[in-house]
């Protein structure tokens, strides 16, 4: 199921996914929240008559670095023996459509396509054996970098938390296989990255146990999987779009910090 968060009205809501071909595409509102058990309320929206919004609102942003070998070469690095984690903050997070802001404190700043999972429970140091029964399911995101900072401060806080650096969306698919999944990034509709989630280092179930060791996890939030090869900077005017096979493409164009 594809489920969708939106806004319509001056209202908000969850709603589950109908349809193949984007311009018939409709949206079943759910009743409630869907992190619980949940009802399908039968009134029905076309989605080309709602904004979609994040698909959902995390507490945090858990990112994993250097998760394909091939990437962490690219930018000179040793490939981790561990998962290597660091955070976004839920302000960094926006959705399909919206704007990245290129911060006025970097000058290279770089794309990165991601398969993100979304935590559906509550759950802290979860068993390998039990690490599906607390994922509700999977989005696209762009692990948004000013890279040029990374590089000269060392450490990632400013770097890869600004505002709007975590485009996620367009929705959550909650029945998918993630182990073996196309991951392709275009710029202006040039393909810049291609990869498949199998080239993975540390598996899923590696990421979830690794930072379910040292703190709870709650419904809603993320959990960025890494890049795979290819990144590069992005351009005030451009448009990047991340398209993760089963899931669907997000879509964000890139415009000056106001």
């Amino acid at each position: 199921m594809r489920i969708a968060r939106f806004s319509i009205d001056g209202n908000v809501a969850f709603g589950a996914i109908e349809g193949d071909k984007q311009d018939e595409l409709v949206l079943d509102i759910i009743k409630g929240i869907p992190f619980a058990d949940f009802e399908l309320s039968g009134t029905k929206v076309p989605v080309s008559k709602v904004r979609l919004l994040p698909p959902v609102l995390p507490n945090k942003v858990v990112a994993f670095g250097r998760n394909y070998a091939e990437h962490a070469r690219e930018l000179g690095n040793a490939v981790p023996d561990a998962p290597f984690a660091f955070f976004k903050p839920s302000t960094s997070v926006i959705g399909p459509g919206d704007e990245i802001q290129y911060p006025s404190f970097s000058e290279e700043v770089h794309h990165e396509a991601e398969l993100a999972v979304v935590i559906g429970r509550m759950c802290r140091e979860v068993p390998r054996e039990r690490v599906k029964d607390v994922i509700f399911g999977y989005t696209c995101a762009n692990d948004i970098t000013a890279r040029d900072v990374q590089k000269r401060e060392k450490q990632w806080a400013r770097a890869k938390g600004f505002d709007s650096s975590c485009p996620l969306g367009p929705w959550v698919e909650t029945d998918l296989d993630a182990s073996d999944l196309t991951i392709q990034l275009t710029v202006n509709g040039r393909q810049r990255q291609l990869g498949r989630t199998s080239e993975m280092i540390h598996s899923i179930e590696d990421l979830i146990v690794n930072i379910s060791e040292a703190m709870t996890l709650l419904p809603g939030d993320v959990i960025l999987t890494g890049t795979p090869a290819g990144v590069g900077p992005l351009n005030v005017g451009d448009e990047v779009a991340v398209t993760i096979e089963g899931i669907g493409t997000l879509t964000n164009k890139v415009v000056k910090r106001g």
